[in-house]
């Protein structure tokens, strides 16, 4: 990317934060909706708390990564904002990245604060939050670049919310946020495996609970891998819609 490029990335990633993420009903959302479901389970099996924090983190990232960015793109693209975007000296990954931006801060912004929550009120040790802080930025990356591929796959803002929670839901049972994957039948354990939810999962488990090293290093890789993957198909369907 050129000077041009990182500059137009920095003030769409900042309008976006303002005009549509920093609310009081996306921010108490993102944090309540995942909270809710995780106490509804630590009141029903109120034994070992602290397995349920890698599950609880994630799941907030998940769903505050890709809470406005599922359906920012798609809005735009109804009332001629993007439009516009492109017609600045910008390349067009440049204006998605500065949209994947918005939903990685917004995401780190709601699950850095459930990380310290879940810190202080599971007692988990605090030198534990710098790696689980770097898989949050992985994780949340890759979310956001999913959120932006539901985004330019539909045509209208309730398609991508309705596509979002069918993608959303089936993965927080599925990539061992309340049950482990060891304890899934194997064709749901091979389709975890295809989810970033998974990774990221894992890759808390592993900073919070403490795990192998080696497990941190793999899903971060994959995580990586996700976010180029997602972000690089939801360019070139975003290219073809426009032409």
């Amino acid at each position: 990317m050129n000077r041009d490029d990182l500059r137009g990335l920095y003030y769409i990633a900042r309008k976006d934060m303002r005009a549509y993420y920093l609310k009081p009903p996306n921010v108490s959302w993102g944090i309540l909706f995942p909270g809710a479901l995780i106490l509804a389970f630590a009141i029903r099996t109120p034994t070992d708390l602290q397995r349920l924090a890698p599950g609880l983190v994630a799941m907030t990232a998940l769903f505050s990564a890709t809470s406005m960015e599922a359906i920012v793109i798609t809005f735009e693209r109804r009332i001629g904002a993007l439009e516009r975007l492109i017609m600045a000296p910008i390349t067009l990954p440049a204006v998605l990245a500065g949209k994947v931006l918005g939903g990685v801060l917004f995401g780190l912004l709601i699950s850095g604060v459930t990380l310290l929550g879940v810190t202080v009120g599971f007692g988990l040790a605090a030198w534990r939050l710098a790696p689980a802080l770097l898989i949050l930025i992985f994780s949340t990356a890759a979310f956001s670049a999913l959120g932006a591929l539901v985004s330019v796959a539909v045509q209208e803002v309730f398609e991508a919310q309705t596509l979002a929670n069918v993608i959303r839901f089936p993965m927080i049972f599925v990539c061992g946020v309340f049950v482990p994957l060891d304890h899934l039948p194997v064709a749901l354990r091979g389709l975890a495996r295809g989810l970033p939810l998974t990774y990221a999962v894992e890759g808390l488990e592993a900073s919070l609970v403490g795990t192998s090293g080696w497990t941190i290093l793999f899903d971060l890789a994959v995580l990586l891998g996700f976010t180029l993957l997602l972000f690089g198909v939801a360019v070139v369907i975003l290219r073809r819609r426009l032409d």
